[in-house]
């Protein structure tokens, strides 16, 4: 069987327009399918230029395959479970900078590139003090682009329309704004001069963008059904599901030069990127993050299995749409459109997500991904919310570290395990909340100085391990 080629797939070839760094997984199942769309359908004519950030990875077997690669789409859509393939054609070629930094380097004499795409980990975006300007190549993915842009600066005279849109994706809070300040930094540490750094802030843009969507990479235990469903070899399919969001923040523009909205992706360009993140972390990370003791308490342990369970999925679905999404700040219909993606998100039938897999450091979790919406509940509404509040009580049991007799496997920070050890092994449940409440190591705030809430707590926290969680959820539903 032949390997995957651009003989066998009879595709198109695109203009150079995108420098992207980073070949992994991620990428290529969300932005260069999102470029693949782009081209396909509204004649974006973008193609991508990969370089390797680090001196071991994939571009050699990307070259190989000619840039191709078989993308597969498993999820939820419009409502129908569907799984779908196809070719995506929009990587010209890759470049290891380690071997060749001549190449590399080279991009930056192209009339035609426009962008620059990344991810490489949340490490990526960091400086590196000992990277100078004549290394081949620098060592932080920072060092390697402000190398490229000082090359571009000189080759065409600082001229304005040769300047670069650049959009990071790798997972740190306003990415755009943290890459562009180490660009300046190199450029005062390697005196690249005013002029420079002048072309840098006017005519480059800097995104800060967000991105979602869950790609759990290579299906290595698929493979021999999935070539033989192919009819070529393809070394490098990816898997992803099927929602995608890209949140970009940056000039209007953006919307003329992205042709997104043409092909109905879900890019939104904004010049305030902020409540769409709160909206991701309190709706999704924060529902993951609530359920967890819930759910796994319950005797469940996926959060498939959650979601299909008539009274856990109620819960959630009560937690969402009744306690979360009141307290954020987009439109109501924005908001359940993203809290119903996010349940057929959690019901999709390609991903087994293990609650345990979850429940990592679930206290520190709880305060960045829940406790927000617990206040913010309480400032709007002048009330308390019963279903996250059972949710922090089902927490407090849970750091019990037992589940129908037989031990959990708690994974936390050991200052935390050693607290819920000794609550548990001296104290009385009304003591055990109390305490955990007020404990400002966990939550940076007394909990007990709101109005109800140590009761609240108390009485779920009762109720749990009097009746179990599944009397305890019913008793709830009941109460609401």
């Amino acid at each position: 069987m032949n390997p995957l080629n651009r003989n066998i797939a009879n595709v198109p070839v695109y203009t150079e327009r995108i420098l992207q760094f980073g070949e992994g997984n991620f990428l290529r199942a969300f932005a260069n399918w999102i470029i693949h769309e782009m081209n396909k359908h509204a004649g974006f004519d973008a193609g991508v230029v990969v370089v390797q950030p680090i001196d071991h990875g994939l571009v050699k077997m990307l070259n190989e395959q000619e840039g191709l690669y078989t993308l597969y789409l498993n999820g939820i859509k419009n409502g129908k479970v569907i799984s779908e393939h196809q070719i995506i054609d929009c990587i010209q070629r890759g470049i290891n900078p380690y071997e060749n930094y001549a190449d590399y380097l080279a991009n930056a004499e192209n009339p035609d590139l426009r962008f620059v795409i990344s991810n490489t980990t949340e490490a990526g975006i960091s400086y590196n003090a000992s990277d100078k300007l004549d290394d081949a190549p620098q060592t932080s993915f920072p060092g390697k682009l402000t190398a490229l842009l000082y090359k571009r600066f000189q080759i065409f005279f600082g001229a304005s329309d040769k300047g670069l849109i650049i959009i990071p994706c790798e997972l740190i809070d306003k990415n755009g704004d943290n890459l562009k300040r180490i660009i300046l930094q190199y450029a005062a540490d390697w005196n690249l001069g005013e002029a420079f750094v002048e072309w840098v802030h006017k005519d480059n843009i800097f995104c800060n963008a967000l991105v979602d969507r869950i790609v759990p990479g290579y299906p290595r235990d698929k493979m021999d059904t999935i070539t033989k469903e192919l009819g070529y070899k393809d070394s490098l399919v990816v898997e992803g599901e099927q929602f995608h969001l890209w949140v970009i923040e940056g000039p209007e523009s953006l919307k003329e030069e992205i042709p997104a909205k043409t092909c109905g992706l879900n890019v939104v360009f904004t010049n305030n990127m902020e409540p769409y993140r709160t909206r991701k972390v309190r709706i999704l990370n924060g529902a993951h993050t609530t359920l967890v003791p819930v759910g796994y308490l319950y005797g469940i342990d996926t959060v498939r299995e959650s979601i299909e369970n008539d009274i856990v999925g109620a819960y959630l679905r009560n937690i969402i749409f009744n306690e979360i999404c009141p307290t954020l700040d987009l439109s109501e219909s924005e908001l359940n459109q993203f809290g119903n993606d996010v349940l057929d998100r959690f019901k999709n039938p390609y991903l087994e997500h293990a609650l345990m897999s979850i429940s990592l450091n679930s206290t520190s979790k709880y305060k960045t991904r829940v406790l927000p919406s617990v206040l913010e509940f309480i400032k709007r509404k002048n009330n308390l919310p019963q279903g996250l509040l059972f949710s922090l009580a089902s927490l407090i049991l849970f750091y019990k570290g037992e589940r129908n007799g037989e031990a959990i496997a708690l994974k936390d920070d050991q200052t935390v395990l050693d607290f819920f050890e000794k609550q548990w092994a001296t104290e009385s449940i009304e003591d055990i909340v109390k305490n955990t409440l007020s404990n400002t190591n966990f939550w940076e705030i007394d909990l007990t100085r709101f109005e109800g809430f140590q009761n609240a707590v108390t009485n779920h926290l009762q109720t749990i391990v009097s009746k179990g969680m599944k009397a305890a959820l019913v008793n709830l539903e009941k109460n609401q």
